[in-house]
């Protein structure tokens, strides 16, 4: 990635028709770039920090949205010796977006698992073994959802970036422009890359050097918090208690208080994932918005 050009996004420029400065649009979309990055410093996720997470990156392609409505910048891409960038960037925003359905999906399972839980448990308050069979249904469906969010990471993890020496070398606005998406894209799939995390109930990576295109904008840490301890997120620590009850064999009085306990986690939980959904869905929206713009542009 080209952050040293891209950082200085329609300064630098050959053309007249340019300005000699920054675009406020494209200082703008720096500025939330370096908001990104700085959350990205929060290692031990939690589903606040993620929505959180979520929320800066519709800001920051509601910034490309206006970037691409720019006539300069459509000028530039509809030269023929560039379409073959939007050709890129398009590929890019289906992986983006493939990657939110992703997320999506695994979502709407865990939460229609979860209701069913949630509902069966405060029905059958005192039926131990039926709480012991709809828990093991949900954590059949959390074994599900982890094994995709593994894959999903695991495919994170091997993304290239092959594209980028290409544009070594070029000092142009084109080069400027596809170096600032090009960051854009990266800080999108790193975030995807902590939602994943968070579902799976997994840690962010050690080390950023098997991830290529996401290391351009993770910090190289280790997911470890206070005292050397691994943070556990929600979803984690929720699995462990369902865990325990099917695994320990408890009292009626202890039976009865756990119960509480998980009916009051279950809760959190819901309303974590419908947190997460409302981000996912609105940043979802804000990606299809983007790609037309760039299918508008290259029709031109």
């Amino acid at each position: 990635m080209a952050s040293s050009s891209s950082s200085n996004t329609f300064q630098h420029s050959r053309s007249n028709s340019l300005p000699s400065r920054p675009h406020p649009i494209a200082s703008q979309l720096e500025d939330n770039l370096q908001r990104i990055r700085i959350s990205s410093e929060v290692t031990c996720l939690s589903s606040s920090s993620v929505t959180q997470k979520l929320n800066g990156l519709q800001d920051l392609h509601e910034c490309v949205d206006e970037l691409l409505s720019l006539p300069l910048v459509q000028q530039v891409f509809t030269q023929q010796s560039h379409k073959r960038w939007i050709d890129e960037l398009l590929d890019g925003s289906m992986r983006v977006l493939d990657l939110c359905s992703t997320a999506k999906n695994s979502l709407l399972q865990m939460r229609e698992a979860l209701q069913g839980l949630h509902s069966s448990m405060r029905r059958r308050k005192g039926a131990r073994q039926v709480h012991d069979t709809e828990i093991r249904k949900y954590l059949s469906t959390r074994k599900s959802v982890q094994k995709a969010m593994k894959k999903a990471i695991l495919n994170l993890r091997s993304t290239k970036d092959d594209s980028a020496s290409s544009l070594l070398g070029k000092d142009d606005e084109a080069a400027a422009i596809i170096s600032l998406l090009r960051e854009v894209e990266a800080a999108t799939v790193a975030i995807f890359g902590s939602v994943f995390c968070l579902i799976s109930g997994s840690r962010q990576p050690r080390s950023s050097s098997s991830w290529s295109l996401i290391s351009k904008v993770m910090l190289k840490r280790r997911t470890i918090c206070e005292e050397g301890k691994v943070d556990l997120n929600e979803f984690a620590k929720q699995d462990m208690a369902l865990e325990s009850v099917i695994s320990h064999k408890l009292t009626k009085v202890h039976d009865a208080m756990q119960v509480e306990q998980l009916l009051d986690g279950l809760k959190n939980i819901d309303l974590d994932i419908q947190d997460l959904e409302e981000g996912l869905e609105s940043l979802y929206r804000r990606l299809i918005k983007n790609r037309v713009s760039l299918l508008n542009i290259l029709n031109q």
